[in-house]
């Protein structure tokens, strides 16, 4: 197997572009909802709604995203959403109310789904075969990198400026990230036979997911769902437990993680195959969880921190791979799609469900539960996908 070149113009183009389209995501998601509060005198549910309808936004843009690349291409989805990115970033300017500011919030997840589908699609389409899991787990590093920098960016400029000079900045991402699209090629593959493209013109469930990519996705929302918990009440659970400090940097050891440990983790899915990695990743997420559900010192948070990122930061690349392993190369969009949107759906409704579960379990008792369902998971995965493949 011939190895294949990895870091082209392209690869390179579309991994950027992806890190600017999420860290523009992430910064304004730790700062809109202060902003409605702030400008609009919002009440809390009201600002958790401004800042989490931008998921809806996400799933329903990539929900039809995948079949139309599939007809016009992939270069010419991304050029576009990333021109409709720099309107919906400019449009917080035109926010006069919350009724104006939901609905931008709303568009602008909209065009979020449509461009980071794009630039994975591409992705997918150029990394050799033989290297899926290897070049998935460098190009997802710029959202693990946003996921770092974008909260840290955010909380940094509340600070210091007001926000239409957040808004400005993030207007700047976008309009980098239009420029930039232009610099990517379109990729080449097979095209599909005659009655492929019939089928695509035609009413089918199977124009906007991909069924070979459904059963991993399941798997992810599971993961993406326990996540969830961590990503949305680690403020509060910290301050309860007396850790808001190294909460702080509780993302930025995460980070460091996954970064560090990614290119490993890529390279052995390549060359053992998917069950070598995840199985070990599901168990370590889950002993991370563990260990942050009875966190009583600064230093235990951190070290969950990594194990987490180990874990869980390493899983979500490798099941990315795995959704596009057996889907033909013009069916990578839908599958890219399938797979972000079960990603969104875990990602939205785990705020709302666990969140009506703390008073009842505490947050000590929601992350223990959570390592349960973690566990959990390593079965179901065997059975979904894991019994069917065969280590290299």
């Amino acid at each position: 197997m011939t190895k294949g070149r990895l870091w082209t113009k392209d690869f390179i183009t579309a991994s950027v572009i992806n890190f600017f389209v999420f860290l523009i995501h992430f910064l304004l998601l730790v700062t809109i909802a202060s902003y409605a509060v702030d400008k609009f005198h919002a009440s809390t549910n009201i600002a958790g709604l401004v800042a989490g309808i931008f998921i809806i936004g996400a799933l329903i843009g990539r929900l039809g995203t995948g079949r139309i690349i599939e007809e016009i291409g992939s270069k010419r989805i991304l050029i576009v959403s990333t021109l409709f990115f720099i309107i919906t970033s400019v449009l917080y300017f035109a926010a006069i109310n919350l009724f104006l500011l939901i609905t931008i919030r709303f568009l602008h997840g909209i065009v979020f789904g449509v461009a980071s589908t794009a630039t994975g699609t591409i992705v997918a389409q150029i990394i050799p075969h033989g290297r899926r899991g290897e070049g998935i787990g460098y190009y997802s590093m710029g959202a693990i990198l946003a996921v770092a920098l974008g909260p840290f960016v955010g909380v940094l400029l509340i600070q210091y400026v007001d926000f239409k000079m957040i808004f400005i900045f993030t207007s700047i991402l976008a309009v980098i990230s239009f420029a930039i699209s232009f610099v990517v090629s379109e990729p080449t593959y097979e095209l599909p036979r005659q009655d492929q493209v019939k089928a695509v013109k035609s009413f089918q469930i199977s124009n906007f997911l991909e069924f070979k990519a459904i059963p991993i996705s399941i798997i992810i929302l599971v993961i993406g769902f326990s996540y969830s918990g961590v990503l949305t009440f680690i403020s509060l659970y910290t301050k309860q437990i007396h850790l808001e400090e190294a909460a702080s940097f509780y993302f930025l050891v995460y980070a460091i993680t996954v970064f560090l440990s990614r290119p490993f983790s890529g390279r052995l899915f390549d060359i053992r195959g998917a069950n070598f990695v995840v199985y070990p990743c599901l168990f370590i997420f889950a002993m991370g969880m563990l260990l942050f559900s009875q966190a009583n010192q600064g230093i235990s948070l951190l070290l969950a921190g990594a194990i987490i990122g180990f874990g869980y930061g390493n899983f979500i690349s490798c099941a990315q791979a795995i959704s596009i392993k057996e889907v033909p190369p013009h069916r990578f969009g839908l599958a890219i799609s399938t797979y972000f949107i079960f990603v969104d759906l875990g990602f939205g409704v785990g705020p709302y469900l666990l969140g009506s579960l703390v008073p009842f379990t505490g947050y000590r008792g929601l992350y223990l539960m959570m390592t349960i369902v973690i566990l959990a998971t390593i079965p179901l995965y065997y059975f979904l996908h894991g019994r069917k493949v065969s280590y290299e």
